[in-house]
């Protein structure tokens, strides 16, 4: 349990990084020759890319930070770890490259080392270096022993991480398939992050030619230049852009007449935002409790997405999820991506006939087949936040609130005090109880939910 709680930590920490990608994209593809042709503007988002570990580091620092007043600290040590970090390494063996896992392990340690020590007083003849300055110490000396440590190991790991992203790669199709299943089933837990981190910046590598710099992961290869880049993402766009969708559509079409105008509205935000820019949680959540058996269903179609895309040449990466936006964006640096619109129309109609025959057949309450429909209602006769607080079992149950890209994550103190039907009729799209950690799905708003959740504690 704590384990789990631990990762699902580290997983929102990555999202926060990860939330600058869009914008670095779009400058990088407008500044390019087949665009704008705007040198400057493409190397400052190229500069996001270029420095992913670095930002890696601190925003996990930052994010892992319990003191949430006067955190930035934190962040400086995250860059202070990695600095010295890295180039302590470097100076102890040059063949290793660590990419990313050099932010990530630099923002865990100087979070934790924070968090730890923050607080602390020192004699007072040593009291200017104190608090949260001598967190800034702590981790210049961390980052040395880190080097120590990782520059005698760190080799072997390398060579078994390349060999397991090369393996992944070699798979061919059957590699993106099994990717693909097994992103959409870590989705639940909130530890698909993880997974994605590895494929998007880890696993590959590849020689920017005139540079000689190497970029790893199937994400930065994409945008710079590879031609083989792509496989772990192009499978995504006809699910995410036609097949969620289709099952908004599928909800809306067996719900019972009386209720459709009142589900209209959120099934079409849903449709909208995944097909507009690939946040599904909303809708994979409406029916993942409900009916856990499409949910695996669904898995399994995204891997055969995946494979599909693979063996038909399809080669499209994105900024930040498989979308119309990305689809745009970066057609002009894909492979065949005009296939993905008549991939997804029959991915679509898939979704669509399953869906609609699975839940009238076997009489699932989805959205719109309840006898009263008070989720969304219910939301709206009083204040949201109140009543999610309310469902969680109060104020003084609550010891640490968060949120990633769609969801609030939230530690309890009791986790058999919370009331999941209070947090659905709140205006909540799924709940995710694991003892005392709680997910709940609100969309794309649920950062200003978790900032005054935490303005009232």
């Amino acid at each position: 349990m704590i384990i789990f709680d631990k990762l699902q930590s580290i997983g929102k920490t990555l999202m926060l990084p990860v939330a600058v990608l869009p914008a670095a994209a779009i400058l990088l593809r407008f500044g390019s020759p087949d665009l704008l042709d705007v040198s400057f503007v493409a190397k400052a988002g190229g500069a996001i890319f270029d420095n992913l570990p670095i930002i890696f580091a601190i925003s996990i620092a930052f994010g892992l930070t319990k003191d949430t007043n006067n955190n930035g600290a934190a962040g400086l040590g995250g860059f202070i770890c990695y600095a010295v970090f890295t180039t302590a390494i470097k100076a102890i063996d040059e063949q290793i490259n660590m990419g990313v896992f050099a932010g990530i392990i630099s923002g865990l340690t100087a979070g934790v080392l924070y968090n730890r020590f923050y607080k602390i007083r020192l004699p007072e003849f040593l009291g200017f270096f104190g608090g949260r300055k001598f967190i800034l110490i702590l981790n210049l000396f961390a980052a040395i022993i880190l080097a120590l440590i990782f520059g005698v190991i760190w080799l072997p790991i390398q060579t078994a991480i390349n060999s397991l992203g090369e393996a992944f790669i070699n798979f061919g199709g059957f590699g993106t398939f099994l990717y693909g299943v097994l992103n959409r089933a870590l989705i639940p837990f909130g530890l698909h992050h993880i997974l994605n981190n590895l494929m998007w910046f880890v696993f590959g590598s590849y020689t920017v030619p005139g540079t000689g710099e190497v970029v790893m992961g199937d994400l930065t290869r994409f945008f710079a230049g590879d031609p083989t880049a792509g496989i772990f993402m192009s499978g995504g766009f006809p699910v995410m852009m036609f097949g969620l969708p289709a099952v908004a559509l599928a909800m809306y079409r067996t719900a019972k007449p009386e209720n459709r105008p009142k589900i209209a509205g959120v099934l079409t935000s849903m449709a909208l935002t995944s097909f507009l820019t690939g946040i599904t949680e909303p809708i994979e959540f409406s029916f993942l409790f409900l009916a856990p058996a499409l949910y695996a269903f669904h898995a399994f179609l995204y891997g055969i997405s995946m494979w599909v895309c693979y063996e038909s040449g399809i080669l499209i990466g994105f900024g930040f999820s498989p979308s119309l936006i990305d689809l745009i964006l970066n057609w002009g640096i894909s492979t065949r991506p005009a296939l993905i619109i008549p991939m997804g129309l029959v991915f679509g109609l898939i979704y669509y006939l399953i869906f609609s025959w699975t839940i009238e057949n076997f009489d699932l309450p989805t959205l719109g087949r309840y006898d009263m429909e008070g989720g969304e209602n219910d939301a709206s006769k009083g204040n949201m936040v109140a009543q999610i607080v309310k469902g969680l079992g109060g104020k003084e149950n609550l010891i640490e609130v968060g949120n990633c890209t769609t969801r609030l994550r939230v530690t309890v103190k009791d986790g058999s005090t919370v009331d999941e039907k209070i947090l659905k009729a709140a205006g909540a799209k799924g709940v995710l109880k694991n003892g005392t950690a709680i997910q709940i799905v609100i969309g794309t708003q649920v950062e200003f939910v978790a900032d005054e959740i935490n303005s009232m504690r």
